[in-house]
């Protein structure tokens, strides 16, 4: 027989509490922010932010491209996939773009 009677069903109530919160804690789900979203490609008709490079003989399309391409290699996608499937010029610049841009 125990010395203290009293111990032995407040020891075990303590252990319960504890237990329980410990089993509540670790149901509790985290849930990470949500990605920013990327940003949008450059419309047709506008001419992009000049390039660490010279691209100064090649068409707009191909410019806008390697724009699109180089900040999706720095961040989220930018990309039109309309133009990407339809323009050589705007696939060739994305590309070279996205290609250079991972480089650096």
């Amino acid at each position: 027989m125990p010395k203290h009677p009293m111990l032995m069903p407040r020891t075990f109530a303590l252990l319960q509490v504890v237990s329980l919160a410990l089993f509540v804690g670790a149901c509790a789900t985290v849930v990470p922010p949500a990605p920013a979203p990327a940003p949008a490609p450059l419309p047709a008709n506008r001419e992009p932010p000049p390039p660490n490079v010279n691209l100064s003989g090649f068409p707009l399309p191909y410019r806008q491209g390697y724009a699109d391409g180089c900040a999706s290699a720095t961040g989220g996608e930018r990309k039109d996939a309309t133009r990407f499937a339809g323009d050589g010029n705007y696939r060739m610049g994305w590309m070279d773009g996205s290609a250079l841009c991972k480089k650096h």
